[in-house]
């Protein structure tokens, strides 16, 4: 299975080890069968109910392309991304609005 970004960002707010799950399936090992390291007690299908909200929010610094167009439109690439984690949605949004640019107070 192929992971993309987001996977990482996944992995890092629940603390839950996708790449490692991702390669035992690519072995064949089925799901039921891969110990959730997480809970130590149950298997990786088990979801575990989490009391947290992340937002991933994309970055795009057009300050490092000196011929781009600054238009946004559908083939825009970002060149990373931020991620908010809090209790509620507008905790989380407001974290990953200040990681966009450091001198972003988020919304007002």
């Amino acid at each position: 299975p192929r992971l993309s970004r987001s996977s990482a960002l996944a992995s890092k707010a629940t603390g839950y080890p996708l790449a490692f799950v991702a390669a035992k399936i690519a072995l064949g090992i089925p799901l039921p069968h891969i110990q959730n390291s997480v809970t130590k007690s149950t298997t990786a299908c088990f979801e575990p109910s989490l009391d947290y909200i992340v937002t991933k929010i994309p970055r795009w610094d057009l300050k490092k392309f000196q011929r781009v167009s600054h238009k946004i439109g559908s083939s825009m690439k970002s060149v990373g991304e931020v991620m908010g984690i809090g209790r509620s949605f507008e905790e989380s949004l407001q974290k990953a609005l200040r990681m966009v640019d450091t001198g972003n107070l988020g919304f007002e």
